[in-house]
């Protein structure tokens, strides 16, 4: 046992022994006529859900106390009585009973005597005043979605955040990584100024384990295991958690943590039919287009005491963005740049998300559902490009270009996930479930035409005092089309694919009153494929002097670029010049070996089996939770890959193999205690592993024998995966129904890193060729890296204050992040971790009463590593980040309410430099979007 493993292990059974205090929720029975009649309706389905819908219909608190609820099922109640004869016959026949603990607020119990799940009390805290428990779910009518959010964290046995749908509809986020970048320790790396892949205390999104409905989600970008969050709506979501601790009953490719969404069931609603509908309309500040979204909701249950539900949900968007790139250079030398660019894009992006999900409640103890969904992503992207490269730094002779990209990409993910919860099997519950995802990126179209002047045939001044800095020609080369003529283009399709079929079983039983034991077990299957075809073609003749004329094809468009700072001249008419390639096939030939290269260096399939399983126990003793517990995963991997080298040509399919299997036993202990009244410690000591990238896997072999010693890029099916030690410990204050109050630590100790690492080797033979001397690059496993963090939290409403000041509220939250990594065969000395910001911040101010609902939130991120280079001058950074949005909603019914969003006030632009700030390789801004929108609620 490594000496930090034991101290954080010593330090928890300490604090254990100190705080080891009983405690039990008892309450005095309220009268029946102390308190007014009120209408429910709420049918029959198992007691957890049915206390939520209770409450929110009777407008008052219920407590859960720890897992009293689990295994029972409620009685269908359905008219207008008081609160204490309507909790009395919805409970009939559980064993459980409701007894009032304050004006308004109940706790659920145990009938004396009556058999219960064991550690039912564990979330009972010391001292609790009328029996009114600390760590327990409490539920709602007002500010439902906070305050359940807060209670789900308050409960909850390892560390988590929680986002409520509620919650998510008060910001004006776009999608799923949006939404949850508004939570602790949560930022995102952003693509065209949204949102794309969660960043979790600045670990690399790909050792983030994302779940959809209790499935692992597959991820449709080719290049990683990330999952693009930006492909689903957050309007789909029901609600969101963010594991940051593992319990050993979660999937251990995990440290990151885990994001686990939930879609919305006809049994979270309070009443027996829903119908939800919003529309909104937008418009950007930058191109003066419009954007617009609709979804819609319908659900309900339905049959005998209602044991059937169904709910469908559907969202659409479409958006018309634009973006002004500034490239600027990512080889300076002696403070000079190698060139610039100005880069206009403009695309459409669509999405789609579709939702249904059905359950059947059969009986009591038993629960049935079918959970589907669809989600889609479009862009349709042009991008014009002028560029200038300088070819002599004393001279300053560039060579100018005139581009024009365009790019057509359609992803969808679709799953389906069919399982069961029984409780009262051999005295335990079991919970079986099996899915089928599968998420497909295709990219029709990638194509770029490039035209250019003659090699070094411009001259050009340098002027590094205004910001960007201006790189120029001394003529006005880009308005004249007469001296730029055909270069070259490459046409390319692309499609990935990741099918996962999985499935898992749990059990847990109690042992006697202070013990729950679980066990179970998942098999997952995973086949990821990558497939490139691309056509290079050059000109034929001398660059300036023959071939195609940019005069053939251009066009002027919007002239003004970053505000008029810079002037945008010719652009390309991307359907005017493949009408002219097509029309003069002497002018341009097939790079034949460019071709080969490209369409066959990046194919791949990787097939993955996963079999795994897990024991883990729930000990409750006074105040301290315990959860021990081991996971074991088995891995088998089989890669797929293709050599590229002289002899190859386009039909040569896979022609290079690997094979790789390692079995991981994960341990781990996480321990609670609830020190008092509100008051909850945590610490755990927990393992987790984060597999390969595919590619890295692939056994590729890509040899360019052009230069003196041959270069050869070859795959590693053999590398070894991340494994990672991780300490969590934190403390949090819950000092009124969804405040809180917090702060934490943790730390994670990686090993076995994957860096790229190049060296010359001699007589060695790859891909079946023996080289005398090689530069080889591949991927490898480095020594270790180590990360370390503190995080803060607060938020609170000032309810207390009088009339109108009672509506205001506050939430913060800020963590602080440290770390490198050490491979001396990488680089000597530390080495800067990538995603890694130091520091992330979030700050809303917030009002809610009246039916009038508003906030102002800030979101923060400093700089993080994207791109490791040779030596700290050269690694690249992507810049710090702080965005600030407003919302505003006033229900002008209970059906209706009306809303209006600004995104980006700030303008907050995306930037990357080399080594300092000073060295700027790209700068983009979006400009800022407002919309309004109405939505109704029946």
């Amino acid at each position: 046992m490594s000496a930090p493993f034991r101290s954080v292990s010593t330090l928890a059974l300490a604090v254990a022994g100190l705080s080891a205090i009983s405690a039990a929720a008892q309450g005095m029975p309220l009268p029946a006529a102390t308190m007014p009649a009120v209408t429910v309706h709420v049918p029959a389905q198992g007691v957890a859900d049915a206390v939520h819908l209770f409450a929110a219909q009777a407008h008052v608190q219920i407590v859960v106390a720890g897992t009293v609820a689990q295994g029972h099922r409620s009685v269908a109640v359905d008219g207008t009585m008081d609160v204490p004869t309507a909790l009395a016959r919805m409970l009939g026949r559980t064993g459980l009973v409701a007894r009032r603990t304050g004006e308004g607020v109940f706790v659920i119990v145990a009938e004396k005597g009556a058999l219960i799940p064991a550690a039912a009390d564990a979330a009972i805290a010391p001292g609790a005043a009328e029996g009114e428990p600390e760590g327990s779910i409490i539920v709602t009518g007002v500010r439902a979605a906070q305050e359940e959010a807060a209670a789900e964290k308050q409960g909850a046995l390892n560390t988590t955040e929680t986002l409520r749908a509620n919650d998510v509809g008060k910001l004006p986020d776009q999608n799923v990584a949006e939404a949850i970048k508004r939570l602790p320790g949560l930022s995102v790396a952003n693509d065209q100024g949204e949102g794309r892949y969660a960043i979790v205390r600045g670990i690399d999104p790909g050792l983030l384990n994302v779940t959809l409905n209790g499935q692992t989600l597959p991820a449709p970008e080719p290049d990683g295991r990330q999952v693009k969050l930006d492909d689903l709506p957050s309007a789909m979501i029901q609600a969101v958690t963010v594991t940051k601790s593992v319990l050993p009953n979660q999937d251990a490719n995990a440290i990151a943590g885990e994001v686990a969404i939930r879609t919305r069931t006809a049994f979270d609603s309070k009443a027996p039919f829903t119908f939800d509908a919003r529309g909104a309309l937008g418009r950007y500040s930058l191109n003066h287009k419009t954007a617009w979204e609709a979804d819609g909701t319908v659900g309900g249950r339905f049959g005998a005491d209602e044991q059937f539900g169904a709910v469908v949900s559907v969202n659409y968007s479409r958006r018309n963005i634009e973006s002004e790139n500034y490239q600027g250079s990512s080889a300076w030398s002696g403070g000079l740049p190698d060139g610039n660019g100005l880069r206009d894009y403009n695309l459409t992006r669509t999405r789609l998300g579709v939702v249904g999900n059905f359950d059947w409640h059969p009986s009591p103890t038993a629960k049935i559902y079918l959970r589907t969904s669809y989600s889609e992503y479009k862009d349709n992207e042009t991008r014009d490009q002028n560029r200038l490269a300088i070819t002599n730094s004393t001279t300053m002779a560039a060579t100018a270009t005139v581009l024009v990209r365009r790019r057509i990409e359609n992803d969808n993910t679709r799953s389906a996930t069919l399982g069961g919860e029984f409780s009262e099997v051999a005295g335990g519950t079991l919970s079986l479930s099996g899915g089928w995802t599968r998420a497909v990126k295709n990219d029709p179209l990638r194509s770029e035409f490039t035209y250019s002047t003659a090699k070094g045939g411009v001259t050009t001044a340098y002027n590094g005092s205004t910001y960007p800095y201006t790189l120029a020609a001394t003529t006005d080369v880009f308005n004249t089309p007469s001296a730029f003529t055909f270069s070259k283009v490459n046409f390319e399709t692309r499609h990935a694919a990741e099918e996962i079929w999985q499935g898992r079983i749990d059990y847990t039983h109690p042992v006697g009153e202070s013990m729950t034991l679980a066990v179970g077990a998942k098999l997952l299957s995973r086949d990821k494929t990558d497939d490139h075809d691309r056509q290079d073609y050059k000109t034929t003749g001398k660059i300036g002097k023959t071939g195609g004329a940019l005069s053939d094809v251009d066009y002027t468009g919007d002239t003004s670029f970053m505000g008029g700072q810079f002037p945008f001249g010719t652009r390309i008419d991307y359907s005017a010049a493949k009408a002219w390639f097509d029309a003069n096939p002497t002018q341009y030939a097939l790079d034949s070996s460019g071709t080969i290269s490209d369409s066959l260096s990046s194919d791949y399939r990787v097939k993955e089996d996963i079999v795994a399983g897990y024991a883990m126990a729930t000990i409750k003793t006074g105040a301290l939770t315990l959860v021990p517990g081991v996971r074991m995963e088995h891995t088998v991997d089989k890669a797929y890959a293709k050599i590229v080298d002289a002899t190859s040509t386009l039909a040569d399919g896979y022609n290079s193999y690997g094979r790789n299997s390692y079995t991981d036993f994960f341990p781990g202990l996480t321990a609670r205690i609830d020190a008092a009244r509100g008051l909850v410690i945590r610490g755990a000591v927990t393992t987790s592993i984060g597999r390969p990238n595919y590619p890295d896997l692939a056994p590729y072999v890509i040899a360019d024998t052009s230069g003196t010693v041959p270069a050869v890029s070859i795959g590693n099916a053999d590398l070894q995966p991340y494994r990672a030690i991780n300490y969590d410990a934190g403390v949090e204050f819950y000092p009124a129904p969804g405040a809180i109050l917090s702060a934490g630590y943790f730390h994670k100790d990686i090993h076995n890193p994957i860096y790229s690492y190049g060296q010359t080797e001699t007589n060695v033979t790859l891909g079946g060729t023996l080289y005398a001397s090689a530069l080889v690059t591949q991927p490898i496993n480095v020594d270790r890296e180590q990360l370390s963090g503190v995080e803060f939290n607060v938020q609170y409403q000032f309810t207390q204050l009088p009339g109108l000041l009672g509506g205001f509220g506050i939430s913060a939250n800020y963590t602080h992040v440290w770390g490198d990594a050490h491979g001396g065969q990488v680089r000597s000395g530390a080495i800067p971790l990538a995603y890694q910001s130091k520091n992330v911040g979030n700050v809303q101010v917030f009002y809610e009463k009246y039916g009038l609902s508003a906030r102002v939130a800030f979101n923060y991120r400093s700089s993080y590593l994207d791109t490791l280079g040779d030596s700290a001058a050269t690694d690249q950074y992507t810049d710090g980040n702080g965005q600030l949005d407003v919302h505003v909603a006033y229900q002008i019914k209970p059906e209706v309410t009306v809303f209006g969003d600004a995104t980006n006030l700030t303008d907050a632009p995306w930037r990357r430099y080399q080594g300092v700030k000073s060295q700027l390789i790209e700068r983009e801004h979006y400009g800022s979007m407002v919309r309004g929108g109405v939505q109704v609620h029946f």
